[in-house]
């Protein structure tokens, strides 16, 4: 059985894609490494935290010894690394620890993955390294990373380690950059999931500058499905963008989800805009496409509903969020360190 070390696999995409590979694979076992900070949270995985081919270990990536102790004892064949401070207002705020995480902790992962010899090292990135577009253009794999935020430009640098790693060491590493995601146990900071949340609560969406601002939105589980085709047939040494071709203002993200739940438009409140806001991001995802026979199963209509029926069936989840209850409980359990 095959051994998958996955990164970060307590918060959205990580935890969704947990989910997935073992829902559909028994050739497979997960080691999930996290360090459950604000955006980490066990309740994702309650459904198979039993499972046997699955196992969690409280930890961080920057965590030398910690993680020379975990390739050592469980002999990793595979490295997934979904595990980065991504939150772009966030990074606005103090962008020390995108550094730390997102790039000294990739370069842990890397040195470690080397020393090892794994058989595959996927790099989890994101669109955003590529800057902002105009009105026309889409992001290619050969597009110049230009980031324009503290986090972009964390993730752009953990990239670049990513490939001096392929390219120095011939470690076989592959980077994917995917666009926004959307879909069941987001963090509630998030657009959709603070929209639909307010919404619910008849509170204010507050809507950066005009709203104008674009994005490709793509469904985790569409997503989850590409991670995997690289992970088994993505060229070492390469970039693949992926994304559903589904580009979307924000302001019509919002009046989507206030016609879908039957409120009034009057909750919108358009708020000052954050500093650098990209204007638009748009992906090429044909080399995903043509090589590896990735294509998105989800269409934006559908799964936003399915998206804002799942927050509407488990407000038990996003409470405790909103409260701080999960954090509390994961500092007795597992200490705060």
């Amino acid at each position: 059985m095959k051994k998958i070390l996955v990164t970060g696999g307590a918060g959205f995409i990580g935890s969704n894609f947990i989910r997935y590979i073992l829902s559909k694979r028994t050739d497979l076992f997960i080691l999930n490494l996290d360090k459950l900070t604000y955006a980490g949270n066990l309740e994702n995985l309650v459904d198979v935290e039993n499972h046997p081919n699955y196992k969690f270990v409280k930890g961080d990536i920057t965590n030398n010894e910690l993680i020379d102790y975990l390739f050592k004892k469980y002999s990793f064949e595979y490295v997934i690394n979904f595990a980065a401070e991504s939150h772009v207002d966030r990074s606005i705020l103090g962008s020390e620890i995108f550094y730390i995480t997102n790039v000294v902790g990739t370069n842990v992962l890397l040195e470690a993955s080397k020393r090892y010899g794994v058989e595959k090292f996927v790099q989890i990135s994101t669109d955003e390294v590529y800057g902002s577009l105009g009105p026309t253009g889409l992001f290619t794999e050969e597009t110049p990373l230009s980031p324009n935020s503290p986090y972009s430009s964390s993730k752009a640098a953990a990239d670049l380690m990513a490939l001096s790693f392929h390219h120095t060491f011939g470690l076989p590493v592959v980077i994917t950059r995917c666009s926004n995601n959307y879909g069941p146990y987001q963090f509630p900071e998030k657009l959709i999931p603070l929209m639909i949340i307010n919404t619910l609560n008849n509170k204010k969406l507050p809507v950066y500058g005009d709203g104008l601002n674009v994005r490709d939105w793509i469904y985790v589980l569409d997503h989850n499905k590409a991670v995997e085709l690289v992970l088994e047939r993505g060229r070492v040494g390469n970039v693949y963008n992926i994304g559903a071709s589904c580009e979307m203002k924000n302001i019509d993200i919002v009046k989507l989800i206030l016609r879908k739940m039957n409120k009034s438009e009057d909750l919108i409140e358009f708020v000052k805009d954050r500093p650098g806001h990209d204007k638009r991001y748009a992906i090429d995802s044909s080399k995903i496409q043509n090589e590896l026979g990735w294509k998105p199963a989800f269409n934006f209509e559908t799964a936003i509903q399915s998206t804002i029926d799942w927050y509407l069936t488990n407000n038990a989840w996003w409470e405790k969020i909103i409260s701080g209850e999960y954090q509390k409980y994961y500092d007795i359990q597992y200490g705060n360190r």
